[in-house]
C-alpha cells in the first residue's frame, strides 16, 4: 500500500480576510480524500501566533479555549514557536514525529498570498500549492498586477494610482488629479488586499475623500478605477478559474450578480443575496475569448496551481469585456466560486484538492532542477 503523503493545511492569518480561512479551510479538512492524504492542520492567530494539535483544532472552531492559548502565548511564547516552524522544514520531527510532504496554504489576503508566507517555504525547500514568490506578490498588488496585464496587451479600465503619503500631504491636487484622469463613478480600493475589504464606489466628490481614507487604512497604495457601465447600469461580473503550472486550463466563465451595488465583501460573505450563474450566460464567441485572457493573465503574472481571473463586461450593448484581476487564494469553501467553476467543468471538490497538491509537487520537482549555487573552481 502506497505511503499517505502529509500535507499541512495552514490557515487563519493576520489579514481582514482570517475567518474566510477559517471557512476554507474547515471545507478542505472535510472534503480532502483521507486514503490518499494525512492531514496536518497549522493554524496563525490573528496577532500571528502558530498553532498545531489541538491549538490549531481549537482556532479553527474559533472556541474559547483557542482564545485563552492565544492569551498564554502573547505572555510567554515567542511570535513564532519553534514547533511550528519545525513543521515546515522537511526532516522535522515535531506534528506526531512525521515530516511534511506539502504545504496547502489557505491564508487569504495580507501575509499569506503576498509572496511572504511562500518566501518560507521556499527557504525551508517544501512543495506548497499556489504560486511562487514573484506570482503571489503580483496578484495581490493590484498596481503592479495592472502593469503587467498592459504588458501583455491585456485589455483593463482606466485607472490611477496615488500613494497614500501624497493623498495626505495634498488632498486637494490628489482629488483634481483623480477627477482630471477619470469619470464618475470610480472603484477605490487598497492595492495589496482581497475579498473586497476596504473597497468603495464612489458617485462623485463628497464619496471621494471618504473612499480615499478608507482605502488607506489597508495599504499605503491606493488604486482607482473608472467604473465599467458608467453611472445607470452596472457591469457585469464574470469569472473563470485557472488549473494548472506551465500549461494551465480554464473552466467555464460564470457571472455572479451581485446582491449589493458592487460584489464587496459582506455581498461574498455574509449575505445571501447574491447569484452565483455557471455557466454565464454568455455567447461562445465571448466565453472563448475570456477563458483565453484568464489564462493570458495566469502566465502575465507568472503564475502556478491556481487562480480566480475576474472580468467586467459592459452592460450595453457593445458588451466590451476587460481584465478585472486575478486571485492567487480565493475563497475555498464548496460553494466559493472557483471550485463551483471546476465542478460546473467536470472536476469534484474533492478531485481539484488532489489535483493541486499534484500540481505542488509537479512544480517543486521542476524547481528542484534548477541550480542555485556552483563551484567557480570547475
Amino acid at each position: 500500500m502506497a505511503k499517505k503523503l502529509r500535507v499541512g493545511i495552514l490557515f487563519g492569518g493576520r489579514s481582514g480576510e482570517h475567518e474566510v480561512s477559517l471557512l476554507s479551510a474547515a471545507s478542505i479538512l472535510k472534503a480532502i480524500d483521507r486514503k490518499k492524504f494525512e492531514v496536518a492542520p497549522i493554524g496563525i492567530s490573528k496577532t500571528g501566533r502558530w498553532r498545531t494539535g489541538e491549538g490549531a483544532q481549537a482556532l479553527l472552531a474559533g472556541s474559547s479555549s483557542g482564545a485563552g492559548l492565544e492569551l498564554q502565548a502573547e505572555a510567554d511564547q515567542p511570535s513564532v514557536p519553534s514547533d511550528a516552524v519545525n513543521a515546515l522544514v522537511p526532516d522535522a520531527t515535531s506534528l506526531n514525529s512525521g515530516k511534511l510532504d506539502v504545504v496547502f496554504p489557505v491564508l487569504h489576503g495580507t501575509f499569506g498570498e503576498d509572496g511572504t508566507i511562500q518566501g518560507l517555504f521556499e527557504l525551508a525547500d517544501i512543495p506548497y500549492v499556489g504560486s511562487g514568490v514573484l506570482g503571489s506578490a503580483a496578484g495581490m498588488d493590484k498596481d503592479a498586477m495592472k502593469r503587467l496585464f498592459a504588458q501583455a496587451r491585456l485589455p483593463i479600465v482606466k485607472h490611477l494610482t496615488v500613494l497614500r503619503t501624497a493623498w495626505e500631504a495634498s488632498p486637494r491636487k490628489t482629488v483634481s488629479a483623480i477627477e482630471a484622469a477619470l469619470k464618475y463613478p470610480l472603484f477605490v480600493k487598497p492595492a495589496n488586499l482581497g475579498s473586497s475589504v476596504g473597497i468603495s464606489k464612489v458617485h462623485n466628490r463628497k464619496e471621494l475623500a471618504p473612499a480615499l481614507n478608507l482605502a488607506a487604512r489597508f495599504d499605503r497604495k491606493i488604486v482607482i478605477e473608472q467604473g465599467v457601465g458608467g453611472a445607470k447600469k452596472k457591469a457585469r461580473e464574470l469569472e473563470v478559474a485557472v488549473l494548472g503550472n506551465d500549461d494551465p486550463k480554464a473552466s467555464v466563465v460564470g457571472e455572479i450578480v451581485p446582491g449589493k451595488e458592487f460584489y464587496d465583501y459582506e455581498a461574498k460573505y455574509l449575505s445571501d443575496g447574491s447569484i452565483p450563474i455557471i455557466p454565464a450566460k454568455i455567447t461562445a464567441a465571448e466565453s472563448k475569448q475570456i477563458r483565453a485572457m484568464a489564462v493570458e493573465a495566469f502566465r502575465a503574472c507568472d503564475l502556478a496551481g491556481l487562480a480566480r481571473v475576474d472580468f467586467l463586461m459592459e452592460p450595453d450593448g457593445k458588451r466590451r469585456i476587460y481584465l478585472n484581476e486575478v486571485n492567487t487564494l480565493p475563497g475555498f469553501t464548496s460553494i466559493s466560486m472557483y471550485p463551483k467553476l471546476w465542478q460546473a467543468t467536470g472536476l469534484s471538490y474533492s478531485g481539484l484538492i488532489t489535483r493541486l497538491i499534484e500540481l505542488a509537487l509537479e512544480r517543486h520537482k521542476e524547481r528542484s532542477r534548477t541550480t542555485f549555487s556552483f563551484d567557480i573552481a570547475k
